[in-house]
């Protein structure tokens, strides 16, 4: 749930994503910034380049499945090191020999056997202290109204040692609060990427 430093540390999950992860990644790199991406094995395997693009930003890997099961850590011992391992080689075809040393449950939902299985597989297990719930869209919300939520919640929230929560995945407006977040964070504590 924390760093266990003084650092913040910005996470996010479910991509790469072909239109937005370009755009936060180029945000980053503008604001000298680097970051923790929990992958999706599926979408690591389709789009290698963006795999590639994350770690020659000096950005950390973070394992999130294969398919962002729910249910990943109610399944068999065997399922579970499957589906870790193949979401590891799927990062690993795109870029030979990365270093993934944290896994996220999708929707955090840990259990004991997807904590001992990633910690055999080398990953120690990541939540999260902040979450703006930037995923949770309402219809009725503008991307403007969403975006303002998301900078209200992570301001409120993030505290020295935080790991927040947030999705480069089919959020535009994820990528737009955290152009007016990262320079208000950057202020305030030290932004480290998980490593």
């Amino acid at each position: 749930m924390t760093t266990g430093s003084k650092g913040v540390a910005l996470t996010f999950d479910d991509g790469p994503d072909p239109d937005l992860t370009p755009k936060l990644l180029k945000l980053l790199a503008k604001e000298k910034v680097k970051a923790t991406f929990c992958l999706v094995g599926t979408q690591a395997r389709r789009h290698p380049d963006l795999v590639r693009a994350i770690a020659k930003g000096g950005h950390s890997f973070c394992n999130h499945s294969w398919n962002h099961d729910l249910k990943l850590g109610k399944r068999s011992h065997h399922a579970i090191r499957a589906d870790l391992e193949r979401t590891n080689a799927a990062i690993r075809a795109a870029v030979p020999g990365a270093k993934i040393r944290y896994m996220r449950a999708p929707g955090g939902n840990f259990t004991p056997a997807l904590v001992k299985i990633s910690a055999e597989l080398g990953m120690h297990s990541i939540y999260w202290k902040v979450d703006p719930r930037d995923w949770d869209q309402r219809e009725t919300e503008s991307n403007n109204a969403h975006r303002d939520k998301i900078i209200r919640s992570v301001k409120k929230h993030t505290h020295a040692g935080a790991i927040v929560l947030s999705h480069d995945y089919a959020q535009p407006a994820t990528i737009d609060a955290y152009r007016v977040l990262i320079p208000y964070l950057r202020k305030r504590f030290q932004l480290v990427a998980l490593v």
